[in-house]
């Protein structure tokens, strides 16, 4: 089959590699319809996240037909099923999945010793997302093996395009994470941080949780047009002052609640010297991630608020302001998403109309064209913000 393979930094081919197979009685294989290049994928495209190694499957937004299972799948999938596969891979029987922290089976970790000595205590196994996650292969393919398929998997109806639902695998639930886990209030303003898929959904998220205000903040006119026909008031964080502008619309309060949807490689420019310090310190290899934002947010948001961050970090990041944290009360909420926590309810509000989640796509091309596509993404070009790929 074909799929997109990573051979090193910045170098992601269109190989012919060998069919997956079932490994394992609870596995399925899907003949992938639609995949996305999502924002963390560019994480490992830069070389950003520790433990990749060429010949590795990229992909972990992906949904497709049942074509095979395991000898026990009992009946919870067949095939011709039309599925969409969450990038978490859940067992549904271990202590956090019961308690629906699905993002941190116990289980589904293949390389748990690797885990556990890198975090302290293993996460969920994530497809196409480095040997710290699993090292399993992702879904820019032609063809995808899904462990515990039984539990990872997310049923979609056929009045439905893959494209209203390919984006309950990952954006769509982490973008609603984001914003519930603020526990938005009617009075409230929630503030997000960049305006790319994950952060348009959330901004969407916030409104259909009934915040009062949503600010969206980013430099790109593209995904400032797209944040504003959503419901956002609009920052153009290269044009006016992010501090200024927040506290003006906030009657100097500060916004209630901040979304952390950039992550680990925040927008170096000369107007942010930090980002400058941090993207010296990456060159030196005395600092993973370029944490502007996260400093940004803890300064601004309102003393007792809350901050929320579904962007992804890697490792140790510098100076952190926790004095301002810790004296203004700030609660944290973070970590990678627990997909199947929100797709029942998800998946009712696209049927229901309440949302489109296809409004993010930009550019939809062939497997063959990802490499190409990843380039593309990674510099903005062509007003892109969401790219699907067809197999």
């Amino acid at each position: 089959m074909r799929a997109l393979v990573w051979h090193g930094k910045e170098d992601i081919r269109c190989d012919t590699v060998s069919d997956p197979e079932i490994e394992h009685p609870r596995d399925a294989i899907i003949k992938v319809t639609s995949c996305a290049i999502c924002g963390s994928d560019l994480h490992l495209f830069h070389n950003f996240i520790p433990a990749m190694m060429p010949g590795d499957i990229m992909g972990h937004e992906m949904m497709g037909e049942v074509v095979e299972t395991g000898s026990e799948i009992n009946g919870s999938l067949k095939k011709g099923d039309r599925i969409v596969v969450p990038f978490t891979i859940n067992c549904g029987e271990c202590d956090q999945c019961k308690r629906g922290n699905f993002s941190v089976c116990e289980r589904s970790n293949r390389n748990k010793d690797m885990a556990d000595k890198a975090f302290g205590h293993t996460t969920a196994g994530l497809f196409g997302y480095t040997h710290l996650t699993g090292g399993y292969p992702g879904g820019q393919a032609e063809y995808v093996r899904v462990p515990f398929a039984d539990k990872t998997h997310i049923k979609v109806p056929s009045t439905l395009s893959d494209e209203q639902v390919l984006f309950l695998g990952d954006i769509f639930p982490t973008g609603w994470q984001a914003a519930a886990q603020c526990d938005i209030e009617a009075t409230d303003t929630v503030a997000i941080w960049g305006c790319g898929p994950v952060g348009q959904m959330a901004i969407r998220s916030a409104v259909l949780l009934g915040a009062k205000q949503v600010i969206a903040i980013d430099c790109l006119p593209e995904r400032l047009s797209m944040a504003a026909a959503g419901g956002a008031i609009t920052i153009n964080f290269s044009e006016e002052s992010v501090v200024e502008r927040l506290n003006e619309l906030t009657n100097n309060k500060g916004p209630e609640k901040c979304i952390d949807a950039v992550g680990l490689e925040s927008h170096v420019s000369m107007g942010q010297p930090d980002t400058l310090y941090d993207r010296a310190k990456q060159m030196m290899m005395m600092e993973n991630d370029r944490p502007h934002v996260l400093r940004e947010m803890i300064y601004v948001c309102r003393p007792a608020g809350i901050i929320s961050i579904p962007g992804v970090y890697s490792g140790l990041v510098d100076k952190i302001p926790m004095g301002p944290a810790m004296n203004k009360g700030l609660t944290f909420r973070m970590g990678q998403t627990h997909v199947k926590r929100w797709t029942d309810d998800l998946l009712r509000r696209i049927e229901e109309g309440q949302i489109d989640p296809s409004f993010v796509i930009t550019h939809t091309v062939g497997l063959e064209e990802g490499p190409e596509m990843y380039k593309v993404f990674r510099d903005k070009q062509d007003s892109c913000i969401k790219v699907v790929l067809k197999p």
